[in-house]
């Protein structure tokens, strides 16, 4: 087991008081977005071992079997299959999607064929792996997720009150789902800059006018003013607008269309680095791939709430098979509680103090704090305050 040294990622939407406060450090005004905890080679967590500083990448890289077990190898090669992080935001993240595992093993052959260098600013598949992800709010968290019902996204176009969108209004409210929302999703993102600045203000309007839509319109108005002309905010109208209470969660699979906009909270995803964005980002943005993997369907209320699961865990329930994720709140004056040991996991402390004890040491965490624990070892937490714990999901052969 070893305490975890992790990399803050400074992006221009992060807060810059949201991970200092729950770290209990003085914030330095930069934007802190991101925490990450795993050993992703963008940014691995480092672990002491023998009085030095290693990267957890590298300690995975010199003993896999060892460090994860037979089993996760041998379905995901020598390497962590996911990344947890403590993600920060202030301002809206790009709208973007995620491929499959079989469109992201395509892309990335594709590009490879093509010559573009696996760092070149415009490359869209930077390796071969999917990239499902859950958020987990730890405060009043607001995100974009799924499709709208196209008879929803219709009023809202429709209540802008610009003519020359009545053809997607008429598109939503006639035809079959997935053509309907392919085709107005395909016209918004390829509007003119005119155009786009019209629906600025139209939004805005519709923001400050009296009515049941006046506080759907706020929240794509506050994204106009992040991103203005933009095509990502006429395509965010057709985006269900969720907000999450502390506590409950959002999954995002593949050719969701998603965007966080702000709130802290807990984020694991499979370990790839395939985004495909539409809008609200300087990044590189590719339409014409992001119209093959998007998945044209409408979503019911897309929250993810935690279910019971074994030794006083709350899981949240994910389809996939490259990360597991739950919480555990820790009461005072309770006994510890053990937890299995033969995948490696990643805990990550978000409230009070928590203790790790494993069977040479023991670690002690508090708001920000995580730890590693590679496979094979027994620990078990104590304490009074609350951890997540990221692992993967099959847990049938843990005992």
């Amino acid at each position: 087991m070893d305490r975890l040294l992790n990399t803050v990622r400074a992006h221009p939407w992060g807060s810059t008081t949201a991970l200092p406060e729950l770290m209990g450090i003085a914030p330095d005004g930069s934007p802190q977005a991101e925490l990450w905890m795993g050993a992703h080679p963008a940014a691995p967590s480092r672990v002491e071992r023998e009085g030095h500083l290693h990267g957890l990448d590298r300690i995975i890289e010199a003993d896999p079997r060892g460090e994860l077990g037979d089993v996760l190898v041998r379905r995901f090669g020598p390497r962590l299959p996911f990344l947890l992080k403590l993600l920060a935001a202030d301002s809206p993240l790009s709208l973007q999607v995620h491929p499959d595992r079989g469109q992201a093993a395509a892309g990335y052959a594709r590009e490879n064929a093509g010559g573009i260098p696996l760092d070149a600013p415009h490359r869209t598949y930077r390796d071969t792996q999917h990239k499902p992800e859950m958020i987990v709010a730890l405060t009043p968290f607001e995100g974009l997720c799924g499709f709208r019902p196209p008879g929803e996204s219709a009023d809202l176009l429709d209540a802008l009150g610009l003519d020359w969108l009545a053809p997607c209004v008429t598109t939503l409210r006639s035809a079959p789902e997935e053509p309907a929302l392919r085709d107005v999703f395909s016209t918004l993102l390829s509007l003119s800059p005119d155009r786009l600045a019209e629906v600025d203000g139209a939004v805005a309007e519709c923001a400050r006018r009296p009515g049941p839509l006046r506080e759907v319109f706020a929240v794509y108005a506050g994204i106009a003013r992040a991103h203005p002309a933009d095509p990502g905010v006429p395509a965010a109208l057709l985006v269900r607008h969720v907000r999450l209470s502390p506590g409950e969660a959002l999954f995002l699979g593949a050719g969701i269309p998603h965007a966080y906009l702000r709130g802290l909270g807990v984020e694991i995803m499979a370990a790839s680095d395939n985004v495909l964005r539409c809008g609200l980002t300087s990044k590189h943005v590719d339409v014409p791939e992001l119209l093959r993997v998007v998945r044209f369907t409408s979503l019911p209320a897309p929250v993810v709430r935690p279910v019971p699961g074994v030794g006083g865990e709350e899981v949240y329930p994910a389809p996939v098979d490259d990360f597991r994720l739950s919480r555990l709140v820790l009461g005072a004056g309770e006994g510890a509680r053990a937890l299995p040991g033969s995948r490696p996991q990643v805990l990550v402390c978000t409230a009070g103090t928590v203790r790790v004890t494993g069977p040479r040491h023991e670690v002690v965490l508090t708001g920000g704090a995580s730890a590693y624990v590679p496979a094979g070892e027994r620990v078990a937490v104590s304490g009074e305050g609350t951890v997540f714990r990221a692992t993967t999901d099959d847990q049938g052969d843990e005992d």
